[in-house]
């Protein structure tokens, strides 16, 4: 237990810096809303997609996330999304509400171009009863925060064909201080501040046979003070059926990943990620699960399922 505690009194002193804030995911390629608004619509379906990750499993308040979402066509050219996040991790819990607009125009035969505004709603909370205080008279920890509310605003681009897509954002471009003053709390310093993550996803589809399917992709994060993330990852499908793949979190951590295409509408998804870093004598890794349900109408129906 104690060795776990230190494993964790780590994770939380870097996540309360000036490390990477936003919650973290390994099937990031079905669940592109999160990071770049621009995605919205561009199924040309009614897209609802649930998704519950446990990250570092065995270590004491370990990072938690759920995150529920809902993207469709709204008209011609317009995409709209709804999405929920909720992240825990140690004393701290945040609930993220946001709005995503898309506008899609055609840039050539082949490619469309979406640009992409979101708009959200942050409630953070933290309970300081549940830490082990050095310094019990620390100001800083004399009152828990409660609904801490906050705004943000955030731009993407998206530019993606039947094989291929490519992508930039910011989904969260207003920086906001976290842990700072609360209610009849003199603390004048903050303990963190939001940073601005700037991302670039891609990704392509090759046809190796008229059953096999191949697609890399990647995913890069960058934000001040802290090291550039990059996500490499191969999926095959089969068969219009079943996905297997393999991802790598630059000096991070190792994933599988498999998918289920149970119908037209229904496609459930698991990843397991193995550390490649020293907190994997911590814990036992990390899993991810997803479910996506997809209405389609006799306009939009397609023969087979988009790779992305």
């Amino acid at each position: 237990m104690k060795t776990k505690f230190i494993g964790l009194l780590l994770v939380l002193l870097s996540s309360l810096g000036y490390a990477q804030q936003d919650a973290q995911y390994t099937q990031y390629m079905y669940n592109t809303t999160v990071v770049n608004p621009a995605y919205a619509g561009t199924r040309e379906t009614l897209n609802v997609f649930a998704l519950y990750r446990t990250q570092w499993v065995g270590l004491d308040g370990a990072p938690q996330t759920a995150n529920f979402s809902v993207t469709s066509p709204i008209a011609k050219n317009l995409g709209l999304g709804v999405s929920v996040v909720s992240d825990k991790i140690g004393p701290s819990e945040e609930n993220n509400l946001a709005v995503d607009f898309s506008y899609i125009i055609n840039v050539s035969e082949n490619y469309k171009l979406s640009f992409g505004v979101k708009g959200s709603a942050n409630l953070l909370n933290v309970d300081f009863t549940k830490l082990n205080i050095y310094n019990p008279g620390d100001p800083r920890y004399q009152n828990n925060i409660d609904n801490k509310f906050s705004p943000n605003l955030g731009v993407g681009l998206y530019l993606y064909s039947d094989k291929a897509y490519l992508g930039f954002s910011a989904p969260y471009i207003l920086e906001s201080n976290h842990y700072d003053k609360s209610a009849n709390n003199t603390a004048t310093t903050f303990m963190a501040t939001e940073r601005i993550h700037y991302y670039a996803i891609a990704g392509y589809v090759f046809d190796l046979s008229p059953s096999l399917q191949f697609k890399p992709s990647v995913l890069t994060k960058l934000v001040q003070g802290a090291p550039l993330q990059v996500d490499l990852s191969g999926n095959f499908l089969i068969n219009q059926k079943f996905t297997l793949g393999l991802a790598y979190r630059w000096d991070a951590a190792f994933s599988a990943l498999v998918g289920f295409q149970a119908s037209d509408s229904w496609f459930i998804g698991y990843s397991y990620d193995m550390d490649s870093t020293k907190l994997n004598n911590y814990n036992s890794g990390s899993h991810e699960f997803f479910l996506r349900y997809e209405l389609f109408t006799k306009k939009n129906r397609i023969l087979s399922p988009r790779f992305f």
